[in-house]
């Protein structure tokens, strides 16, 4: 049996070979302007098991441009440690070369020029390839989605995820997680599971009035590979409620549910599986926490966080594989599992570059036939931006100030409010901006613009609320996406702070005037979680904004002040 001594030095080896070093090697070769579809996809073959990993896709069938996040603050015992590490201090982590690929897929410096020389990222057709290259070296390779796939366009939107739907199953993955499919709503969601024809995992879906597992998803799937038993084990978004409208799922309820983890992990041992998987969609703070409480997993996928990760991170004997989103990489896992237990892995995290990943032609034309009915709405310019649009960041993003001046300005507020998703592409400097670019930033199924008013008091109560999902120093109270974007308002954020008293000096922009507790304000916003909000759909709210504008122009937004980072 190998020792975990062994292990650690065996799995390191491996993953400097096919992570960092991997990484930076095609990014000295694209450096030279000799970057070839083949190196990106080398990969010497190891062990007897592969998985190939894609997650949070958000509904984006065509090549895109994203901005990694400038601002990704750790709290507690994971200050300092990847993934929250960007820019500069990020490069110099994985010996990444200034201006190279991976500089420009990884992270957000000098994003506009590089971006211009690199051209756009993702497009499932070019998914598509690099999947169907890796099936040709390992045909029996697992391919795992790890959720907010059917979700984050205009034609996801409009065919409730079909699209997304037709697209993924012609990519024949072998299972999947969830988290905003559950936004299509308990009946739809229902639906499309009852018709795919791959597994639909998550041991943590339960029946809310039984309180035992919801019967229309699988806790785990069983995959004969390579001689090895694999037990795939699904782990949904365990926030919903809380994150999400109830009321558009209201028979389920979720939560990480550790012991039933535990139970589930004991279980497939028992039944005999050697190798034991995690398609999570925990975000990847909760999946380290949650590696070092329940044994016996091998490999977590993690989703929800977006990270993008040129090595795993081990936990104990545990790899935590992070695998980007908006279909801007892909991962492949290669393992060696002898005897019962995995001996060592080898990694890559394959960045599709749109310019030289060739697209599959069979999924290009199926991509063009979802999109076809929508093609004269999706292309309509409806202006143009000087600045680069981009969201990503635990506070305020370009596209978040933009969205929060529409709120203002059309629904004639003092304040606005935008929720901090991750979820949404890039536009750079110059760019038209489309209608499918407003919806691809503002597509959800619950998107009416509100007015409401509001005293200062309920103002920093929703403030702190919100503070408290994002900065507590327990992975596990981590309940929600970013930080709320806010327009028309300024404040400080002290992150070392307990809840209740994170924030302060909140100022009126528009005045100067402190944010009195006792005061009302009118404030706009959008994406409520209660059931029957009334107003506009924020795309046509933004839409209607921007064509007033023309050109998008935007100073840079210096309200908010962070504290203890």
């Amino acid at each position: 049996m190998i020792s975990r001594r062994d292990f650690l030095q065996v799995s390191m080896a491996a993953s400097a070979l096919y992570g960092a070093s991997g990484f930076g090697n095609w990014a000295r070769l694209a450096a030279q302007q000799s970057l070839t579809q083949d190196q990106l996809l080398q990969f010497d073959t190891f062990g007897n098991v592969s998985l190939i990993h894609v997650t949070d896709i958000h509904a984006q069938l065509k090549p895109i441009y994203f901005r990694e996040p400038e601002v990704n603050i750790g709290v507690g015992p994971n200050k300092g440690e990847v993934p929250h590490v960007t820019g500069a201090d990020f490069r110099k982590l994985y010996g990444i070369d200034d201006g190279s690929p991976s500089h420009y897929a990884l992270t957000y410096n000098d994003f506009s020029s590089l971006a211009k020389g690199y051209g756009k990222v993702g497009g499932m057709d070019r998914v598509a390839t690099v999947i169907n290259a890796i099936r040709a070296d390992r045909p029996d390779a697992i391919l795992l989605d790890g959720g907010d796939t059917w979700h984050g366009s205009m034609t996801c939107h409009k065919t409730a995820g079909q699209d997304m739907v037709n697209v993924m199953n012609a990519l024949k993955p072998d299972a999947m997680t969830f988290h905003w499919e559950f936004t299509l709503g308990s009946e739809r969601v229902q639906e499309i599971v009852e018709g795919l024809p791959y597994a639909a995992l998550g041991q943590n879906i339960f029946d809310a009035e039984w309180d035992e597992p919801a019967e229309l998803f699988k806790p785990y799937q069983f995959f004969e590979r390579g001689g090895v038993k694999v037990a795939v084990i699904g782990q949904a978004f365990p926030y919903m409620p809380i994150a999400n409208p109830r009321w558009m799922f209201p028979e389920y309820s979720f939560g990480i549910r550790d012991e039933h983890m535990q139970e589930m992990v004991d279980e497939v041992r028992g039944m005999g599986a050697e190798l034991v998987v995690c398609l999570s969609h925990n975000g990847f703070d909760v999946d380290k926490k949650m590696a070092g409480i329940v044994n016996g997993i091998d490999v977590i996928l993690s989703g929800h966080t977006h990270d993008a990760l040129p090595e795993p991170v081990l936990v104990g004997e545990t790899i935590i594989v992070a695998s980007g989103s908006n279909g801007k990489f892909v991962s492949r896992v290669d393992l060696d599992v002898r005897d019962g237990r995995m001996m060592g892995f080898r990694h890559k995290l394959i960045p599709i570059f749109s310019d030289v990943i060739t697209p599959d032609a069979e999924v290009a034309k199926l991509i063009d036939e979802q999109r076809a009915p929508y093609k004269a709405e999706l292309e309509e310019v409806i202006g143009q931006t000087d600045e680069l649009l981009y969201r990503r960041g635990n506070f305020n993003g370009s596209w978040d100030d933009l969205i929060c001046d529409a709120l203002m300005s059309e629904r004639e507020a003092d304040i606005a409010m935008s929720p901090g998703v991750r979820w949404g592409p890039s536009l750079i400097p110059g760019d038209p901006i489309t209608r499918e670019d407003i919806w691809n930033v503002t597509s959800m199924s619950y998107g009416e613009a509100y007015r409401s008013e509001m005293t200062g008091e309920f103002i920093k109560v929703i403030l702190e609320d919100v503070a408290d999902n994002i900065f507590n120093p327990d992975p596990y109270y981590q309940q929600g996406g970013d930080m709320v974007r806010i327009g028309g308002m300024g404040y400080r954020i002290d992150i070392t702070k307990p809840q209740g008293e994170r924030i302060s000096d909140m100022t009126l922009l528009k005045t100067g005037e402190a944010i009195d507790p006792s005061k009302t304000y009118m404030v706009a916003g959008w994406a409520s979680v209660n059931e029957g909000t009334e107003g506009p759909q924020i795309w046509d709210v933004v839409e209607s904004h921007i064509r007033k504008l023309g050109t998008v122009t935007l100073e840079p937004n210096t309200s908010v002040e962070v504290v203890g980072a």
